[in-house]
């Protein structure tokens, strides 16, 4: 699923300006960092509780990016 979002979220990159192509892909970094680490765990390589951490420090990036005034573009 994230993977599939990060696939289809990526070309539309190339139509923003500058700033916002970077924001974006920041973004799109931490999902595809996530969806990285839930391989890594159907795979057997890291147990739950990692996930889980992993996860919780994927969120906390992106509530700091969104809560970064210096980076926001978009209003929402």
């Amino acid at each position: 699923m994230l993977d599939q979002v990060v696939d289809t979220q990526l070309p539309l990159l190339a139509s923003f300006d500058e700033q916002r192509r970077r924001r974006s892909a920041d973004y799109l970094a931490e999902l595809v960092k996530l969806a990285q680490d839930y391989r890594y765990y159907a795979n057997g390589w890291i147990d739950g509780r990692e996930l889980d951490r992993r996860g919780r420090r994927v969120v906390t990036q992106l509530t700091h990016l969104r809560a970064d005034r210096t980076t926001r573009v978009i209003k929402d």
